[in-house]
């Protein structure tokens, strides 16, 4: 392992991107969120659950429209 200074900036830890097979994608927080239009939305949050079905009324936010009703 190289010897950093230890008043070197660290890099970010990356990203974790849950996938699903049904359902929404999440993603650990905070995040910034730049839709089609070029519009961005950002959450504060420390996970969020993106929709992949564009059913949500929260679009790009999961709302569960996705879930089958019974």
């Amino acid at each position: 392992m190289p010897n950093v200074p230890s008043d070197a900036p660290r890099p970010d830890p990356p990203r974790r991107v849950t996938m699903q097979r049904r359902g929404p994608i999440l993603v650990d927080g905070p995040v910034e969120v730049e839709l089609e239009d070029g519009t961005t939305v950002s959450s504060d949050r420390f996970r969020v659950a993106l929709c992949t079905c564009r059913r949500s009324r929260r679009y790009p936010w999961c709302d569960t429209s996705h879930r089958e009703r019974t």
